[in-house]
């Protein structure tokens, strides 16, 4: 990106509003959304700076603008709070002119309201009423807001959509604030409210990304995105379809149904990353992308209204698979199938997720069953225990999405065939095996060793545990705090091993918790009686337990691994 397309700086409300600029909310733009809890910590944060001794400032966060000409600017994201900061300074404006009405020093106040309108809202012209305002919203909120919030006249309530009925009560809520704020200050009631809107605009501040066009600011909202900022990329996005749609028709009709669907996409997602669902649609579909390059391809090929259709129609075919596999629970998959993509998540594993929606496309139940297990399998091995590098992986599985959805193959023996170069071999999987180390001090790892051991138990004597369940825990037979009785380990050989899988073992509750740290020779015993038959092997096989029997049971387990996460097809 380049430095003359980008400019950063931190800026007041003052220097942002008041000085000539005027700001647009893209007409597709989503509409006015805040509601009390929002307004209710935004007044905090400003009385926060304006009571005597309070912040010498407040940070407002980022705020993304588009422009070709730095005079006029489309607000990409912070839309909420300019059009909320602009209905306060509205509220000061409707107190004075109470004031005015009240004969309360009307010349002054009228003087202070012409400067306050002209500095943050714009020009009103005294004949028409027309305004001229610094800030145009959206097409669903803007008429609302100059026709009747603007004029500070009579708020109609009925026949209006939700969004405009959001914007009068956030006036009418902070007119009410300003009012009780402005009467219990000492002194002159239009001094304290010219003075508010003074203090505001100079204390409340912003850090303001300017870019020229569309395809910087989705670059911007990846780079903040990654710092953990979540901005509006999704609305990007949707404006930019929007934008498709107006170019080549004016049909309402059309429009709403694209905002309808839409909308309806970004609830059923929930928490989920909507570029995340995007990015795992296109490439099933289309060709690979990096997600800092999604947007920039999307609008090279989305410039018609048909493709846009086209798109939305495939993102909706898509979503339940991508549902199903970031939320399992809520699907309506076979429990088998439920369990495969549990197994996915608890991995942390999406570079499949391409495949395996091109998968549910095309291929018959059955095959489709078998890809899924081939890739939890190819998961464990490549990503839980080999650690390897996902980069190559991820193309592998775009190229056999590729070809499924071209119909190249179309059988689940096909697929796998495509997958031979991720799936690491029997002795490299041994290997990797017997020297993993998995720290169970976070819940996610604790789970995958609960979840190997179950599996490692279940493929030596036909027993099924549950993985989750409370009735069991993992017993570290050398302790994570080690007391007397582990002589035999040095402290460096106490850092590498406790955490190695030959040193866990499945316990019951209870006895797991009675042995504790205690020694070797009288965890035995205990170990001997335990219902896990790979825990009284362990009991069975060592007489103590050193450095060199943790290695020795490990590179058994791994043994055993090999057999129960294997694709016969790739072990051929």
């Amino acid at each position: 990106m380049s430095a003359t397309n980008f400019k950063t700086e931190n800026n007041t409300y003052r220097k942002l509003i008041g000085n000539g600029l005027t700001y647009k909310i893209p007409r597709f733009q989503r509409d006015y959304s805040w509601s009390e809890d929002e307004w209710e910590d935004l007044w905090a944060d400003i009385l926060g700076v304006l009571q005597a001794g309070g912040e010498p400032a407040h940070y407002m966060g980022y705020l993304v603008l588009q422009s070709q000409d730095d005079k006029s600017f489309d607000v990409i994201d912070g839309q909420q709070r300019l059009t909320t900061l602009t209905l306060i300074v509205l509220a000061v404006l409707k107190n004075l002119q109470r004031l005015i009405l009240e004969k309360t020093q009307p010349e002054q106040n009228q003087r202070r309201m012409d400067q306050i309108r002209q500095t943050y809202i714009g020009y009103l012209d005294p004949v028409t009423l027309v305004s001229r305002t610094k800030l145009t919203l959206n097409r669903n909120n803007d008429s609302y807001f100059q026709t009747y919030l603007v004029p500070l006249g009579h708020l109609p309530q009925r026949g209006f959509r939700a969004s405009e009925h959001a914007l009068r009560k956030a006036f009418e809520w902070f007119e009410k604030r300003v009012r009780e704020y402005a009467k219990h200050k000492a002194g002159d009631e239009g001094v304290s409210l010219a003075s508010l809107v003074e203090t505001m605009s100079d204390k409340l501040f912003f850090t303001v990304i300017s870019v020229t066009d569309e395809l910087n600011a989705f670059k911007v909202f990846g780079t903040l995105n990654a710092r953990g900022v979540r901005l509006s990329s999704t609305d990007l996005l949707k404006n930019y379809l929007f934008s498709v749609l107006h170019k080549e028709t004016d049909h309402v009709h059309e429009m709403q149904v694209l905002e309808d669907r839409w909308e309806a996409m970004v609830t059923r997602l929930g928490s989920e990353s909507f570029p995340d669902f995007l990015r795992v649609h296109w490439i099933s579909r289309k060709t690979f992308v990096r997600q800092a390059e999604l947007f920039k391809t999307i609008s090279s090929k989305i410039t018609t209204r048909e493709t846009v259709f086209e798109l939305l129609r495939g993102m909706e075919e898509d979503m339940d698979t991508y549902l199903a596999l970031t939320s399992p629970e809520a699907s309506t998959w076979t429990p088998h199938l439920r369990a495969q993509a549990q197994k996915l998540r608890m991995f942390s594993v999406r570079q499949p997720f391409p495949l395996i929606v091109a998968g549910r496309r095309h291929l018959n139940a059955a095959d489709f069953a078998t890809l899924l297990e081939a890739c939890v399998t190819i998961s464990f091995r490549y990503n839980v225990i080999g650690s390897q590098p996902t980069n190559e992986q991820e193309r592998v599985y775009y190229a056999a999405a590729q070809k499924l959805s071209n119909a190249e193959i179309n059988t689940a023996r096909q697929v796998l065939d495509a997958l031979k170069s991720v799936y690491p071999a029997d002795e490299a999987f041994k290997s990797a095996f017997a020297d993993k180390i998995i720290r169970t001090t976070n819940s996610r790892n604790l789970r995958i060793v609960r979840y190997i051991l179950c599996a490692l138990e279940r493929q030596l004597n036909q027993t099924e545990h549950d993985f989750d369940s409370d009735t069991f825990s993992i017993e570290h037979v050398l302790p994570q705090n080690p007391g007397v009785g582990w002589s035999a380990f040095s402290d460096e050989e106490v850092e590498a091993m406790t955490y190695r899988i030959g040193n866990m073992a499945l316990m019951a509750k209870g006895a797991n918790k009675d042995i504790g740290n205690a020694a070797f020779a009288v965890k035995k015993p205990v170990l001997a009686n335990s219902g896990f038959e790979l825990t009284r092997k362990m009991a069975e096989d060592n007489a103590d337990w050193t450095p060199e029997r943790i290695a020795a049971r490990q590179k058994y387990l791994a043994r055993l691994a090999s057999t129960v996460w294997r694709v016969a097809q790739l072990s051929d």
